[in-house]
């Protein structure tokens, strides 16, 4: 092959060109790299539980006047977390608590080491009882907060009683309901109510009160 620069001037650039074409022809061509890969986790189910536990308020003062009264005061606002992951619902029940040392009934009883003649902290054996249902709760202007969807529901609309020794549902939440914390609000001032019928008997140790012990649980499924 003539060398370029024997070669008339206006060819040499193409020529030089041509050169380089072939040269890059005869080099390996550049491909793409692709890999695969994966990243994982895993879930474990955390729990249903209380996140405020239901707090019965104490009920004011009463003073007998012959005639059947009526006690109130507001229920105190409680909330239910379901970190679970099931989605199968949950419900909220309540019953007096006949364990030992324990009333499932409103009863005499001594908050002190001594009231009068009695002895304490304790219930008073024989005592001054009421009878059961005397207590209930009332929750038609109750409602949920803290979430969103479908809310769970109250069931004591109509009034609830709290004071029997078989468990009453009083909030129910379906499978539809979001997981997550839901917090109960709007109880009126006359949620709590307890009935005082006229056999009702003034206790005369000193310091001595009617109370009761309730029990609050928190089940799997509406």
């Amino acid at each position: 092959m003539r060398p370029l620069t024997l070669l008339p001037a206006r060819l040499r650039p193409c020529l030089a060109g041509i050169a380089a074409l072939v040269v890059l022809a005869g080099l390996p061509c550049a491909t793409a790299s692709a890999v695969s890969d994966t990243t994982q986790f895993s879930v474990t189910a955390g729990s249903l539980a209380f996140g405020i536990s239901p707090d019965v308020p104490n009920l004011p003062a009463l003073t007998l006047n012959g005639q059947v009264q009526t006690l109130n005061a507001q229920m105190n606002s409680y909330s239910v977390s379901d970190g679970t992951g099931a989605g199968a619902g949950w419900n909220v029940t309540v019953n007096g608590d006949s364990a030992g040392g324990k009333s499932a009934v409103f009863k005499q009883y001594c908050p002190n080491a001594t009231c009068g003649t009695d002895s304490g902290p304790a219930y008073i054996t024989g005592g001054r009882t009421l009878a059961a249902s005397s207590l209930t709760l009332n929750s038609t202007s109750a409602t949920w907060t803290g979430n969103s969807g479908t809310l769970p529901s109250h069931l004591c609309n109509a009034s609830c009683f709290m004071d029997t020794t078989t468990a009453v549902k009083i909030a129910s939440a379906t499978t539809s309901v979001s997981l997550g914390t839901w917090s109960t609000t709007g109880y009126s001032a006359t949620s709590q109510a307890v009935s005082i019928p006229t056999t009702t008997r003034f206790l005369s140790q000193a310091g001595e009160i009617y109370r009761i012990d309730l029990v609050f649980t928190l089940n799997s499924g509406p």
